[in-house]
């Protein structure tokens, strides 16, 4: 496997604990600003652009989870963080799942939104390779046109993602896209994982069944489950304090031992 990790862009906001928050596919950074006024006072809030998505560089290749860790890692040590929170979202939580276990000894505890462990069913991984295949014909439109309906219950959102998934550049996507598809089941080791663990659920997310977030929450160790009633894909931007709320529970758990 060939692990060459890119100087990702990010943001930082606050001080104090480091928490670190992964987006999910196909966004960036900007999809955790709602919650940044409700948690500044409370940690040290890192949010980067994973690489090909956003701001950060689209190398070739497929970006596995295993390499999206090797990013994060790559930026935790730029900005001399020696352990911290991750917080991922979707494809963020794959790559939050990869690092923990690559890397247990850099985490402190670790927030699973609208995610799960489980790899692709067989016709699922056959979808995003046919996917990847259609933006490379047709451009990202494939993909916001698509997808962005089914994120969310709230229709002032759908545009706005819609955008936001239009800045992307079709290389990353395609990337993401196999990465995905090809990430191993994480079900078997979940229980390894020993630091304090909130799995976030949208109990209308059209995208992850909340019956997956049960089911990584029983297998967690030291994990908690918070459902949102109404609450798609996308709780940062549909229900951001409840979302706020869960996420300072756990960093204040962290803090307090």
């Amino acid at each position: 496997m060939n692990l060459i990790p890119v100087q990702l862009y990010y943001e930082e906001y606050g001080k104090g604990f480091p928490v670190v928050f992964l987006h999910g596919f196909p966004f960036d950074h900007t999809i955790w600003e709602p919650l940044v006024p409700l948690m500044t006072g409370k940690a040290r809030l890192i949010l980067p652009d994973l690489r090909g998505l956003g701001r950060s560089p689209a190398p070739d290749g497929i970006y596995s989870m295993r390499l999206l860790a090797e990013d994060v890692l790559t930026l935790m040590d730029t900005l001399k963080i020696e352990c911290a929170i991750l917080i991922g979202h979707s494809m963020g939580g794959y790559a939050s799942l990869a690092f923990a276990q690559a890397y247990p000894h850099r985490l402190a505890g670790l927030g699973l939104v609208c995610t799960q462990a489980g790899a692709d069913a067989p016709e699922r991984r056959q979808a995003r390779y046919q996917t990847a295949e259609e933006v490379g014909r047709k451009g990202v439109k494939v993909v916001a046109e698509n997808m962005a309906p089914k994120l969310t219950k709230n229709p002032e959102l759908v545009k706005p993602l819609q955008k936001l998934i239009m800045q992307n550049k079709p290389k990353g996507i395609i990337a993401s896209l196999k990465g995905m598809a090809e990430r191993p089941d994480a079900l078997g080791w979940l229980s390894a994982i020993s630091v304090p663990a909130v799995v976030l659920a949208g109990e209308a997310d059209g995208l992850v069944s909340p019956e997956r977030a049960q089911t990584m929450t029983q297998l967690l160790g030291k994990a908690w489950l918070v459902e949102l009633p109404g609450v798609g894909h996308m709780p940062m931007m549909e229900a951001p304090q409840a979302t706020a709320d869960a996420l300072n529970q756990l960093i204040q758990r962290v803090i307090s031992g």
